[in-house]
């Protein structure tokens, strides 16, 4: 049974940075294109970053520049780095295969960015 616990949101002011980690278990999670997803208050869930399992990464056009995702296989974590936050990025975000998988979602983490 995988699991996957999503950490590291919080408000921040526009400009800021925070760092969100997804921590999983299961032994496929090296072999696994891991992608992190937000859904914002009265919107759908919406994909905005993923990374294959040799370090291939893809960004959705509005965070491009700006998030970075990283993984370390070793620890079964998957990290996504965002810098120069801005209010529209308030959101629950939480980490998930690509494409995801319906039994892994979590609770996610809830980030605000304030103006």
């Amino acid at each position: 049974q995988v699991q996957l616990v999503e950490s590291g949101g919080g408000l921040v002011q526009a400009g800021g940075s925070l760092r969100l980690s997804c921590a999983a278990s299961g032994s496929i999670f090296s072999i696994k294109t891991m992608a992190w997803y937000r859904q914002a208050p009265g919107n759908q869930r919406a994909f905005v970053a993923d990374i294959t399992g040799g370090g291939f990464t893809d960004y959705a056009d509005s965070v491009k520049g700006r998030f970075t995702i990283s993984r370390d296989n070793a620890k079964n974590t998957v990290f996504l780095q965002m810098n120069s936050l801005k209010p529209e990025d308030t959101a629950v975000y939480y980490c998930n295969t690509q494409p995801p998988t319906y039994d892994y979602w979590g609770q996610g983490t809830q980030v605000t960015v304030s103006s």
